[in-house]
């Protein structure tokens, strides 16, 4: 191991589910939406990645202006009377 703590341990519940302690959490930085890839080595070894996946594929990229006062999209078009689509909640 990395460091000179314990081991953590979690038990696994009866669905398969563990706990990752939060200490583990906030040291590798997984948040909500994160996933975990499991592997087994030659030796046996559990192997856990971590897999961010908490933003979308293109949270990164720059809006591009789509010309109009904002409130006219490509998202609304056909849903303009549709209060779920409202943009005034």
């Amino acid at each position: 191991m990395a460091t000179e703590e314990a081991p953590k341990e979690t038990k696994v519940s009866d669905r398969g589910m563990v706990t990752i302690p939060a200490d583990l959490r906030r040291r590798l930085d997984i948040k909500a939406g994160d996933k975990l890839r499991w592997d087994v080595d030659d030796e046996g070894n559990l192997l856990v990645e971590v897999v961010k996946q908490r933003y979308g594929a293109f949270d990164d990229f720059e809006p591009v202006s789509m010309g109009g006062g904002g409130s006219e999209t490509h998202d609304l078009a056909g849903h303009e009377d549709d209060p779920a689509f409202s943009e005034s909640s």
